[in-house]
């Protein structure tokens, strides 16, 4: 069984044909997918979805999302944890974490909204899925506040430094499709040379499409399609088979193992 630790099945670019993109990942043995809130409005999108297709999912407030939230909001997210904390499903406190990559955003306001959601993870007693671009100090600095809080940090792209001070803080690394990418020199080192029990495997569907659906701007606008979905977990886990020279069995065992091992709600679900 395939894990995708990080994909939005709820997103509109899956409207059309959700039900075909479940068959086709599990066709290929993709099995169980973790899907992230972004906002208060979609808490209910994706523990529907994760009840209706047997899947997993997690809840909080992304750092592209917190100009537009409220401040009710933490409140609402604190709510929705005690009202599910008994649901087997929720696995995890996320998506949340700092975006110091986007221009104009309000750092200050996403730093707040961090470490609330960093507190009500401790509190819950769940791991996390960490959004990091360009702010691997700052989260760190923040995990540093609240010591025993674990999970996932999705999409990693930063030094190796950083990728181990997450690793001595009990945390995995989320690879996906950016490590396809012949250019993706540094993913890929970091996939090489990680410690095997640090990695776990991702697509972010719809986004960070691997390098064979990935479409420029003018293929874009000329109406090809550049989605990525669960189903290309496994392909894109070849690219990891042979950065470490596993067979794709190996692969498999190796990331599903550390996933439930990150998020310990999911082995339960696997096991049914």
């Amino acid at each position: 069984m395939w894990i995708d630790t990080h994909c939005h099945l709820d997103a509109a670019e899956f409207d059309p044909d959700r039900d075909a993109v479940l068959a086709r990942a599990r066709a290929v043995d993709v099995t169980m997918q973790v899907l992230p809130a972004v906002a208060v409005a979609n808490f209910d999108a994706v523990r529907t979805l994760a009840h209706q297709h047997g899947l997993s999912y997690a809840l909080g407030i992304h750092p592209l999302y917190v100009d537009q939230a409220a401040d009710e909001d933490l409140d609402r997210l604190a709510e929705a944890l005690d009202r599910h904390r008994d649901d087997p499903r929720l696995v995890a406190v996320g998506e949340i974490g700092l975006d110091h990559f986007v221009p104009g955003l309000d750092q200050g306001r996403q730093e707040r909204f961090y470490l609330a959601q960093l507190k009500l993870a401790r509190q819950a007693g769940l791991p996390v899925l960490l959004h990091v671009r360009r702010s691997a100090d700052a989260l760190l600095k923040g995990l540093r506040r609240f010591e025993g809080v674990t999970g996932i940090v999705h999409a990693f792209n930063g030094s190796h430094q950083q990728a181990h001070a997450f690793v001595r803080q009990g945390f995995v690394l989320g690879f996906g499709g950016a490590m396809t990418f012949e250019r993706a020199l540094n993913i890929q080192a970091l996939a090489a040379e990680l410690p095997a029990d640090a990695l776990v495997l991702e697509t972010d569907a719809p986004d960070i499409p691997p390098q064979w659906l990935y479409r420029t701007a003018e293929q874009r606008a000329a109406g090809e399609r550049s989605r990525n979905e669960p189903g290309e977990l496994p392909r894109i886990a070849r690219t990891l088979a042979a950065l470490r020279d596993w067979t794709l069995a190996a692969t498999e065992l190796v990331t599903s193992t550390n996933a439930c091992t990150a998020l310990p709600r999911l082995k339960p679900l696997i096991e049914v």
